[in-house]
């Protein structure tokens, strides 16, 4: 009768969800991006910067061509809740990474429950990547003492998935 028990510090968690959306370049395009991820998060978004000048786009460097958000704690799982909805439950097993990772994309906003069509809006697609932690990662990003997650102690993908399905009740494709 042994069973075997799971150790706390290999538990998953969800660290974080990441809204993007990317439109090209900047003006009254940028603030209708901020008004839909705050439609969408609730959370105020911030606008992301180009790395490089690319004159063939018309982009300069440090233009604003982009928006995100990051949500976490119990706001992001509800929002990944809606997200995955929006997706008709059904997450595609390519999109996993081998750190814990997992990303995909909405085409149109709209899609997503909660959220409502405004025209000055219009519909606006969005890319979603979700990050998933164990304890003890923080190792990796504090200031002093960095280190490496150990090998045995990283998320690889079919933990990420297994944690998906249980947690979320989604299916992997």
């Amino acid at each position: 009768m042994s069973q075997i028990t799971e150790s706390k510090m290999k538990q998953i968690s969800l660290e974080k969800v990441v809204l993007n959306m990317g439109v090209g370049k900047s003006g009254d395009v940028i603030d209708t991006a901020k008004k839909a991820l705050n439609q969408i998060s609730g959370k105020k978004p911030c606008s992301r910067n180009a790395k490089e000048t690319q004159r063939d786009w018309g982009i300069r460097k440090g233009e604003p061509i982009g928006v995100s958000v990051t949500v976490r704690g119990n706001d992001a799982t509800a929002l990944l809740k809606r997200l995955l909805e929006a997706k008709g439950d059904i997450v595609k097993e390519k999109s996993f990474d081998n750190f814990g990772n997992y990303s995909f994309g909405i085409n149109e906003h709209i899609d997503i429950p909660g959220v409502k069509y405004e025209p000055q809006i219009g519909i606006l697609g969005l890319g979603i990547s979700i990050a998933l932690t164990r304890p003890g990662y923080s190792i990796r990003k504090r200031s002093k003492h960095k280190a490496s997650v150990g090998k045995s102690h990283i998320i690889t993908s079919q933990e990420a998935k297994d944690y998906l399905v249980k947690e979320f009740g989604v299916t992997v494709e």
